[in-house]
């Protein structure tokens, strides 16, 4: 029997019970179906007039049901809007859906009731063509303009080899340069006010450090910021499109690439919502050898973040120290999965092998050793007079702000939200473990950054408490989806040799459905909302990163601030463009 959901029944007697569809999901979040026309009046009551209001517009994405197998229980037309909102006071999200027809249809824009709803309609615009009433600046986000059709429709090419080989003639190019021409009047942006004429200033297109390729066109009054542009897309390489051709276990690689300094987090991310789907429980030392990996890897790339940090300001020397200790890591990541920056290690249902002979002793060197260096690093840094002169009071947002732009992860924590989702959401078996949640007050660039370091002290306690508590067990789950027969079986009978056959060669099936997983990952909450059409890969992959609302919020957070202050509020962001871009 299903527990029928306390808001749920709110919503029916606000809205009337007509207005909505339950559909029950393998993740237990509520799920709801609503006609377009109601979609802006249920947002507005969820946000501004319940008890404990879902504030944040976590994600919004789309998906092309036409191809859809399975898909008769479900009120689906051609296309669905799909809202994910969540509420920090209920520690909740609920998922509106919207089921739209014809072969370009419209949406009301809720760009009126969420700021960085901006962005996240224009990407649907740019995947599949749905157009947002109402929507400020509707245009492509992260395809060139030029470009034709909408990649994330089924019709679309998900191959290089399914199109013509590319030519560059004299007006394609012509064509091409003119749609980089940055217009202001297009953004409402005046050329000049009443006393003076505005500046425009193109920061790329370019790598500054190691973020990847970003241009902002800034909009200038002397040395002052008067508003901002960012252009992203450049490090677009379809990754979402990319889990509707590979299988469910060959794609884990390409997850690798989404936060390149996030490694296997990546993988769990993902996996976590591919053993929903399939119901597969993990043991025990399978979610500590996960951990142990994954905080190793926040621990890596925060120490990539704190020397570039520096190096952004004008401090030259951390960022060699802290990458020979970033070298310290990749050892042990290499000695354990046998790549380092993107080791393709975690499986469905487990781990690709077991710890290697030896490992405790190299965890536990760094143990040993990293305090100290951390502790150095901070004073050089974190108590240099110049680095506090251009941090404090620098790129200042409230924790309303933070929010209501979908910030989360250190950003958020800065603050003074003591929000993490390994702690209020456990998952891979976070429960088990013994760490704080670093938090500051002042939401500004030096707060950003000591919770960030005081986060890399708790990552090494969580890693040494896996090292004092590994359990015994085995690496996989004991699962026909995860777990083909053995190899010396598959000559005893037909059966076992087809099911290795097609497990190894096809991969899994995975059951219908549709299930979301949220980690705190290294820049913030990541999640893969997946959608399973009973097939051997992925009907629709949706990656929500952190680095997209929160570079979107930049702009907001620039304005007034001069050039040079720029570049710190864009270091303590902590971005990587892979991560926006995907």
């Amino acid at each position: 029997m299903t527990v029928v959901s306390p808001i749920f029944q709110d919503l029916e007697k606000r809205f009337g019970v007509e207005t909505f569809q339950l559909q029950i999901t393998v993740d237990e979040i509520l799920t709801l179906w609503l006609a377009k026309d109601r979609l802006k009046p249920v947002i507005q009551y969820l946000k501004n007039s319940i008890e404990q209001p879902y504030r944040m517009l976590y994600d919004l994405c789309g998906i092309d049901e036409r191809d859809r197998a399975k898909k008769e229980i479900l009120p689906t037309k051609d296309f669905t809007i799909v809202y994910h909102l969540f509420s920090f006071d209920r520690n909740n999200f609920i998922r509106l859906k919207v089921a739209l027809e014809g072969s370009m249809p419209s949406m009301p824009s809720i760009t009126s009731l969420f700021k960085n709803a901006n962005w996240y309609e224009r990407e649907v615009y740019d995947m599949f063509g749905i157009k947002f009433e109402g929507h400020p600046h509707l245009q492509r986000i992260l395809m060139p303009l030029t470009w034709k059709g909408h990649p994330l429709r089924k019709e679309h090419p998900a191959r290089a080899t399914e199109m013509g080989p590319f030519k560059l003639f004299a007006e394609l190019e012509d064509r091409e340069q003119d749609a980089l021409e940055f217009k202001p009047e297009e953004w409402g942006m005046e050329r000049e006010s009443e006393d003076a004429d505005f500046m425009f200033l193109n920061i790329g297109p370019q790598h500054p450090g190691t973020h990847g390729v970003l241009r902002i066109v800034l909009q200038l009054d002397g040395e002052d910021i008067v508003d901002a542009v960012p252009e992203i897309g450049f490090h677009h390489r379809g990754a979402e499109k990319m889990g509707e051709r590979q299988s469910w276990h060959t794609y884990i690689p390409y997850t690798d690439r989404v936060d390149y300094l996030g490694g296997v987090m990546n993988n769990l991310a993902y996996l976590l919502s591919v053993e929903k789907l399939a119901g597969i429980e993990v043991p025990d030392r399978v979610k500590v050898i996960r951990v142990m990996l994954c905080e190793l890897f926040r621990i890596n790339s925060h120490l990539v973040w704190f020397g570039t940090f520096a190096q952004d300001l004008g401090q030259l020397s951390p960022v060699f120290y802290m990458f020979t200790d970033r070298e310290k890591v990749f050892d042990i990541i290499e000695a354990i999965c046998g790549g380092r920056m993107h080791p393709n290690w975690f499986r469905i249902g487990g781990v690709a092998q077991d710890l290697p002979d030896g490992w405790d002793g190299l965890v536990r060197d760094f143990v040993n050793y990293f305090p100290r260096k951390l502790k150095e690093y901070s004073n050089m840094v974190l108590r240099n007079s110049i680095f506090k002169a251009r941090t404090k009071g620098i790129g200042i947002y409230t924790l309303e702000e933070a929010i209501e732009w979908g910030v989360t992860g250190p950003g958020l924590r800065a603050c003074g939200l003591e929000w993490d989702f390994r702690k209020k959401r456990p998952y891979s078996g976070y429960e088990m473990f013994d760490f704080d949640i670093p938090t500051a007050q002042n939401g500004d660039c030096f707060d950003r950054s000591i919770v960030r370091v005081e986060e890399m002290r708790q990552s090494l306690r969580i890693v040494e408490q896996c090292l004092n508590n590994m359990p015994a067990g085995s690496y996989k789950a004991n699962h026909p989806l995860t777990t083909p027969p053995l190899k010396k079986h598959t000559m005893q009978d037909i059966e076992t040799l087809i099911t290795h056959f097609l497990n190894v060669s096809w991969g899994p099936v995975i059951p219908p459905g549709e299930a979301m997983s949220c980690i705190e990952a290294t820049k913030g909450a990541n999640s893969y909302y997946l959608t399973s059409d009973g097939n051997t890969s992925a009907y629709r992959v949706r990656i929500r990163t952190p680095s997209f609302p929160h570079m979107q919020m930049v702009p907001y957070i620039s304005k007034g601030y001069t050039v040079s202050d720029l570049l710190s509020i864009l270091g303590s962001v902590d971005y990587v463009l892979a991560d926006i871009d995907r």
